[in-house]
């Protein structure tokens, strides 16, 4: 019969000198295996994960998001055109649409300016830290909501980097 296995020996062949580099290889593990990339889709690739794109991808969907968010919002508003000297009077479809209008613009523009804020400060911190993973997510949230908030004073920076570091974080959290 074979001697047993030592102990140091096993520990040489899993940790010590004896161990052998594990290739990574898909195909061993049954996946596909993926062709190469060609220039042109390496430099999309560049191009979608540049802090530009990014940021103006989140300006254009923060402007979206913020105009429907407005519209909506002045659609369920019962003081949608409101007349304080003649609070009886039903204000006109006109009227409604208008003020609709308005604050679909208004929400519009202060949410794609807070989702390129929130973008660039992530890009620039990942870009520092050199990762990518939820504590980016936390200090832009804080530097973004401090940098709104300080324009009303300090207690206001501090809550609203405090707000918006804990909304990132459960946004990342729920996301990933």
């Amino acid at each position: 019969p074979p001697p047993p296995l030592q102990y140091s020996l096993l520990l040489q062949h899993l940790v010590g000198d004896k161990r052998q580099p594990r290739v990574w290889d898909p195909a061993a593990l049954g996946g596909i295996p993926c062709p190469p990339k060609s220039e042109e889709q390496k430099m999309v690739e560049r191009v979608m994960e540049s802090c530009p794109f990014k940021a103006a991808l989140a300006c254009v969907g923060g402007f979206v998001l913020g105009g429907a968010f407005g519209i909506f919002t002045a659609g369920i508003d019962t003081n949608a055109g409101f007349d304080p000297k003649d609070p009886y009077r039903t204000p006109t479809a006109k009227e409604v649409l208008k003020d609709m209008g308005q604050r679909g613009i208004s929400y519009a523009k202060n949410f794609a300016i807070v989702g390129a804020m929130f973008s660039c400060t992530e890009c620039v911190v990942e870009s520092y830290r050199g990762k990518s993973d939820w504590k980016n997510s936390v200090i832009s949230g804080c530097i973004t909501g401090g940098a709104i908030g300080f324009r009303a004073g300090l207690k206001a920076g501090v809550i609203g980097c405090g707000g918006f570091a804990a909304f990132s974080a459960a946004v990342d959290y729920y996301l990933r």
